[in-house]
């Protein structure tokens, strides 16, 4: 049983669906056992909150400026920038809206308090987030492939742009359909429990189950790496073409291809980096989680570890919210003086208009 990504142990879930004949919220309530884990869990929350909270202001200050940057700045307006707006916009969401309220259910004795409609909407946002950063990447990989091996042909419009964002976001909420559809907010008062569970629950559909985690671990790591690998060979293969050709071509033109290929080489250094953190960041977690799916009865991870494990892995992956802001930024390298002329120039705009006012009689 997941939630949102990581175990909750508060309940004796697993064994009141597969052992009792009755329906589980309305058993007894649950021996002291079925909270081991819990209790470690409980004893770091000292340390895990810190950790949330530092990931959370990173990842919404650095993706707002992020935001900024390319709204704010009509030059930067084409296809990729889009993408790297898109996957900004994925990780801000994730951090405001997935982050929190899941920390919360991890440490929070009442389980979920946030009722039925945030118990689906986390869940479901948190799945598509992934797939809508995976999607996003692919599509940045080629992009990059298309400006290199097309450098003279125009660019897409503000409106493809929009529209190949509205694609990602539509196809990643349709591959989210079965995370939407086995998710489940149960209040518990009713089996004496001042709590309430938002749980991923594939009752009698284990296989099922098993074949969407793998899905969901090929797809968000193979799939991208696999899209990047190959877009790198064939921008490299481009770009030693157009090396060879130019040993003949006159030392200004050489010396113009060179500047150019330099900086097709550094943006597509920059989008393997944000792939590579990506991956590795979502990695523990799926692994986590198809483990959790294979192993129900607790073998490998055992039912003492098993939260800390998990939320371990969950707060790894939502880092990976923080990094592209940095990774990106990197790119521009005119990033923090904008930041400070645009900021300076509002504060001029004020002074003076704070002197106008002044100024009448």
């Amino acid at each position: 049983m997941k939630v949102n990504g990581y175990i909750i142990e508060k309940s004796c879930l697993n064994v009141l669906i597969n052992n009792s004949p009755l329906p589980f919220f309305l058993t007894s309530p649950f021996s002291p056992p079925s909270f081991s884990g819990l209790d470690l869990l409980l004893n770091l929350k000292l340390l895990f909150i810190p950790l949330y909270s530092v990931v959370v202001l990173i990842a919404c200050s650095g993706n707002l400026l992020l935001l900024f940057l390319f709204w704010h700045n009509k030059k930067r307006h084409n296809t990729t920038n889009f993408l790297i707006s898109n996957l900004a916009l994925v990780d801000l969401v994730m951090s405001i809206f997935c982050v929190p309220l899941t920390a919360s259910y991890a440490f929070d004795k009442r389980g979920w308090i946030f009722g039925s409609y945030m118990c689906h909407f986390v869940t479901v946002m948190q799945s598509a987030a992934v797939f809508a950063a995976v999607l996003s990447l692919m599509a940045i990989a080629v992009d990059r492939y298309v400006v290199v091996a097309y450098p003279i042909r125009k660019r897409a419009g503000c409106q493809f742009c929009w529209c190949l964002v509205v694609f990602i976001w539509l196809s990643s909420l349709a591959l989210s359909t079965p995370t939407a559809l086995h998710t489940v907010y149960l209040d518990l008062q009713a089996a004496g429990m001042q709590m309430a569970v938002c749980e991923e629950f594939w009752d009698g559909q284990e296989r099922g189950r098993l074949i969407y985690s793998c899905f969901i671990l090929f797809f968000s790591y193979f799939v991208p790496l696999a899209a990047v690998s190959i877009s790198y060979c064939a921008i490299s293969y481009q770009l030693n073409q157009r090396t060879t050709s130019s040993l003949t071509a006159c030392l200004q033109i050489r010396s113009a291809r060179a500047i150019w290929n330099r900086r097709r080489k550094k943006t597509f250094c920059l989008l393997l980096v944000s792939v590579l953190c990506f991956a590795f960041s979502w990695l523990p977690l799926q692994v986590v989680n198809l483990i959790r799916d294979l192993d129900t009865d607790f073998s490998i991870l055992t039912k003492n570890y098993v939260n800390v494990i998990q939320v371990s892995s969950h707060l790894f992956a939502m880092s990976s919210a923080c990094y592209n802001p940095f990774i990106y930024a990197s790119l521009h390298s005119k990033f923090p003086s904008y930041l400070c002329r645009h900021f300076m120039s509002q504060r001029r705009r004020k002074r003076e208009d704070r002197a106008q006012v002044s100024n009448i009689p």
